[in-house]
This record gives structure tokens, C-alpha cells and sequence, in this order.
């Protein structure tokens, strides 16, 4: 997303319980056998949060792209791939979906292998195995751990926050440990500070929809544009490359007018935001691994 599409001032949310879940993480690893980590399929690269991947060491740890069924399969697709070119384990899910569990629970062994048979071969195999699921606000933790366990034992929600202090969850040989989502202390990059905002990790009322809401339709014109003409009826012309343009013409079409003929851009902003979370846009990612390879990242540093 153009940088130019939103201002200048600090996206900022990093409330205190987000301090002491660092703390919490740092004190805990030594009692745990491996870290889940919980990324959004749609922007896995702008939920890897670096303040996390410090903590954890050579501790191993797994990725779960979560909400999988929100995100584009080509892209999602070339994720796994990087990651596993990065000697990371990875697997792609919709954390709501049944069966999900069972694909991590898979993951979980093959990248703990060496671990369990050394506990087989101690006369162990009965010892449970300690996970801690980490990530983001909103990126689905408990969700996950729920179908994990196959009942409702940790607190869910549509919205950044909901979980505030580390819930142990036993669950058959694992016992999960369901850490609340924690974001950076500053961000550097306004481009990842927005796409969590996309996602709903970062409070709405934190933001100015309509420059974000815009800035999304502007990054969707090219990639997605036959999506926003089919959901908004937007017509067979061309479109705008400007993201305001187009926010425009979707609250026109969607009737957002009010007194003397005026476009309601708020209520534009709040439905294209919706509409994007939702997936009523259909499978759309924000970013595929070129990027994250031009920047010289890695999941593991």
C-alpha cells in the first residue's frame, strides 16, 4: 500500500498487559517443548512480529497460517513454499474449520519428531508435550486452541484483546498454553502498522478508516480490480487508480449519499473494511514472499 494514502502520525497500540506478556513469553519458554506461532494467511510476513521471533531462540516452533480460507491459494501457496525453503514447518489453515486441528496436530509431530522418540526411548511416551501458541491480536489464537481441544476452553473473539493473561489447556498428550497477542512496541514500517489495521489487529477507532480504506481499494484496483467491480457493481470501465476515487464511487453506488448530494466516505470506509475482513471481496492476500525475500528477512532470525 502506497504510503502516501495515509498521514503521517504514529499507528500506535501497545497497551501494558502487551509489556508483560513479553515478559510472561520470556519467563515460560524454558517450559515448553516447542512455539506455535499463529501468522494471517493474508499478511504473514507483517504479523511475523520481530519482538516474538527475538524471545524464542533456537527454541523449535512451527507456523500456523491461520484464516487460510480468506487468503489467496497462489499466495498462500508460495508462502509454504518459503517457509519450508527456510527449514521452517508450516501449514496453512482455517482455524475454524473442522478438522484444522488435526492438520496442526501432524505438524506438531513432524517437527517435534526427534524430540518424542527420544522420550519413547526413555520409557516417556506418556509425557505430555508442552506448546506455546503465540501471535498477533485478532490472528485467531483461541479460536485454534478451541478446535485444537474440541470445546470452547479459551476465550474467543472477533477483535484485538480479548485474551489478557496466559490460560495452561490440556488436551489429550499436549497441554497448550494460550498467550495473549502481542504487537511491536514501535512500528518502523507504516506499511505493516497498516496492514494490521487491515486485519483488525489494531483498534478501528485508533485509525482514520477512510485513508486506510482507501489505501486498501487503491492496493486492490490492480491485482483485484475484477473483485471490486463484481462486489461494488462498479461497471465494465476502468478503474481509478486513486484510492479516494474509488471510495467514492462505492459509496455512490451503495446509496451513502447525504444532504445536498454529498458522499458519506465514513460509512464507505467502515463497509469496504467489513467487506475485506469478511471476505465478501473473495481470496485476497496483501503480500506474497518476493517482498519478504527483497527485504532479507527470515522467519527464523
Amino acid at each position: 500500500m502506497s504510503q502516501e494514502m495515509i498521514n503521517r502520525r504514529n499507528i500506535h497500540w501497545f497497551p501494558g498487559h502487551m509489556m508483560r506478556t513479553l515478559r510472561s513469553i520470556e519467563k515460560r519458554l524454558p517450559q515448553v517443548d516447542a512455539v506455535v506461532q499463529l501468522l494471517d494467511a493474508r499478511i504473514p510476513r507483517s504479523s511475523l512480529n520481530p519482538e516474538l521471533q527475538a524471545l524464542y531462540g533456537a527454541k523449535p516452533r512451527l507456523y500456523i497460517l491461520n484464516k487460510a480460507d480468506l487468503a489467496d491459494e497462489k499466495a498462500t501457496a508460495e508462502w509454504l513454499r518459503y517457509f519450508k525453503r527456510e527449514d521452517s514447518g508450516c501449514v496453512a489453515i482455517n482455524s475454524k474449520q473442522r478438522g484444522a486441528a488435526m492438520q496442526a496436530k501432524r505438524a506438531v509431530e513432524q517437527e517435534l519428531a526427534a524430540l518424542l522418540e527420544r522420550r519413547q526411548a526413555k520409557g516417556m511416551s506418556g509425557a505430555q508435550t508442552r506448546l506455546m501458541v503465540t501471535g498477533i491480536p485478532n490472528v485467531g489464537k483461541s479460536t485454534f486452541i478451541n478446535n485444537w481441544a474440541g470445546s470452547a476452553k479459551a476465550k474467543a473473539a472477533d477483535r484485538p484483546g480479548v485474551t489478557r493473561g496466559e490460560q495452561w489447556i490440556a488436551t489429550g498428550s499436549y497441554e497448550l498454553m494460550d498467550m495473549p497477542g502481542v504487537l511491536w512496541k514501535k512500528f518502523e514500517n507504516l506499511e505493516i502498522a497498516v496492514n494490521l489495521a487491515l486485519i483488525g489487529s489494531i483498534p478501528d477507532d485508533l485509525l482514520d478508516t477512510e485513508e486506510i480504506a482507501a489505501g486498501l481499494l487503491q492496493q486492490l484496483a490492480g491485482e483485484y480490480g475484477e473483485r471490486l467491480r463484481e462486489r461494488f457493481k462498479l461497471g465494465a470501465e476502468a478503474l481509478p487508480q486513486d484510492g479516494w476515487e474509488l471510495l467514492e464511487m462505492v459509496g455512490r453506488k451503495r446509496g451513502m449519499l447525504v444532504s445536498g448530494g454529498e458522499i458519506d466516505l465514513g460509512r464507505a470506509a467502515i463497509v469496504v473494511l467489513d467487506e475485506f475482513r469478511g471476505g465478501k471481496l473473495g481470496r485476497i492476500s496483501l503480500e506474497w514472499p518476493v517482498v519478504m525475500n527483497g527485504m532479507g528477512e527470515a522467519p527464523n532470525e
